[in-house]
């Protein structure tokens, strides 16, 4: 069927499909490692208690049918296992019902956690992650020609992806409309990187310039992608070439990648030789019949569920990232509507005196992501996700953000979890827990280049005040 298969497209479907896996694979990595510290059965917001107040039908998941943390570990090793597989190309040397199949059970395993992780899982890109899972189940093996319906509803996912985060900019933080966020973005971000101390001492100027390129790549080029090659490739080289850029300057978990790998499938295949020694991939098999309907079935449910995106994005009160659907299809993106202009974090503490006073020694507790230590430098984590350490980013923001979790977690230090203590980077009390735990509330700023070259330390900060009162444990 010539006008359903898109030949010229080879390469950009596999850099897409292992680039999906890969992050599938970083996904169920995350979820496996730090799942019995914050949902496991005695997590700080166990499942078990989560799916007897939220029914099925509101949350789709395996889970609902049965939980053990040991099921969990199962479902997480699992879809990393397949993960890896489809990495490794797999999936597309099977017959094409069962390459479908791989992509539906990876979808479906992760949909069952992301439908369980309460607030652990509310980020926009765990729906980013399941809607081009969903699109990928529908892209075909390597004995069949990308459909070109796929690709236009690929390209329709990072065009609202794209324009979506610059609509909620424009619509939010004065700062992104007088060119000035970035004056402040890099310090207050979520979780900054290596570089990005280096990125927020450049000229103001120059940050006025990234503004204004940010703002033309996600209003104005996006609609590129719907143009003739090679206007659609260009088009989502400057997409791909951006969001390199947010990589470089902080940690936004697996956001820009799939950003990046929606764009990959954008170029078509002589564009990639021409900066790569590709060859030719060669020619494909038809379609079968079956699959083309299933195809255009999808893309009618596509256009269908669109209506909900299509008009968040057209009103005045546009939500920034919100999932329409149980299924977590077709949704509405966005990142940033508005910038921080202070820095506030909470540093957790702990002593082994038995009575408090002036002279307590309180012990920091370090953790592996988030600004702690003034002297140590920022890592890089991302595509890797540190749920706790962002969860600590809102909880410094405001209190509310964390009033469900927090206690929890000060309760959990307070008995050397050993679940708890993995996701930190350094526990001061390692053979004997605290007496006492209490936080307290600070506000952090980049050292300016003098202070680096005096002090060799990353962060200066200022004390704000108590964050949550020294507190024990109440049956000692």
């Amino acid at each position: 069927m010539d006008w359903f298969d898109a030949d010229g497209y080879t390469w950009g479907r596999m850099f897409f499909t292992r680039g999906l896996a890969a992050l599938y694979f970083v996904a169920f990595l995350v979820a496996f490692n730090q799942f019995r510290a914050l949902l496991g059965t005695d997590g700080l917001l166990p499942i078990p208690e989560f799916v007897q107040a939220v029914p099925f039908r509101r949350a789709p998941s395996l889970f609902h049918l049965r939980y053990s943390d040991r099921f969990f570990a199962a479902v997480a090793a699992a879809g990393a296992v397949l993960a890896a597989a489809t990495v490794l190309g797999v999936a597309d040397l099977l017959p094409l019902p069962l390459t479908m199949l791989v992509w539906f059970v990876l979808w479906a395993l992760y949909l069952s956690i992301v439908n369980v992780g309460q607030v652990w899982y509310s980020f926009g890109w765990e729906s980013l992650l399941l809607e081009a899972g969903v699109l990928a189940m529908f892209l075909g093996n390597a004995e069949t020609a990308p459909p070109f319906v796929m690709l236009i509803l690929l390209r329709w996912l990072l065009f609202r992806l794209e324009f979506g985060a610059g609509l909620i900019k424009m619509r939010g933080d004065r700062c992104w409309r007088d060119l000035t966020c970035l004056y402040y973005h890099h310090e207050t971000q979520p979780m900054p990187g290596p570089l990005s101390w280096y990125f927020h001492h450049l000229p103001r100027p120059l940050h006025k310039v990234e503004v204004a390129g940010n703002h033309v790549t996600q209003l104005v080029v996006p609609f590129g992608l719907f143009a003739p090659q090679p206007v659609a490739g260009i088009a989502a080289a400057i997409m791909i070439v951006t969001q390199l850029w947010l990589v470089t300057s902080g940690n936004f978990s697996w956001l820009n990648w799939m950003a990046i790998i929606l764009g990959l499938s954008v170029i078509p295949d002589e564009g990639y030789r021409l900066v790569l020694p590709l060859g030719d991939p060669g020619g494909h098999e038809g379609a079968p019949a079956w699959f083309a309907a299933c195809v255009l079935a999808l893309a009618v449910v596509v256009v269908v569920l669109s209506y909900q995106p299509v008009r968040n994005m057209a009103s005045g009160k546009q939500k920034m990232n919100a999932s329409f659907n149980r299924w977590h299809f077709v949704n509405t993106y966005g990142a940033f509507g508005s910038v921080t202009r202070v820095r506030r974090e909470v540093v957790v503490e702990g002593t082994a005196d038995t009575t408090l006073g002036p002279d307590t020694v309180w012990k920091e507790y370090e953790f592996k992501g988030k600004p702690g230590d003034l002297r140590r430098r920022p890592r890089q984590f991302a595509p890797y996700h540190l749920r706790l350490d962002w969860l600590m980013w809102f909880a410094g923001i405001s209190r509310d953000y964390a009033a469900d979790w927090f206690p929890p977690l000060m309760a959990k230090l307070l008995r050397n979890d050993e679940h708890v203590v993995k996701l930190l980077r350094y526990n001061p009390f390692p053979d004997t827990p605290p007496r006492y735990v209490r936080a307290r509330l600070f506000r952090y700023r980049f050292t300016t280049r003098a202070q680096r070259r005096a002090t060799c330390a990353w962060w200066v900060r200022t004390p704000i005040g108590e964050y949550f009162f020294p507190a024990e444990l109440a049956d000692r």
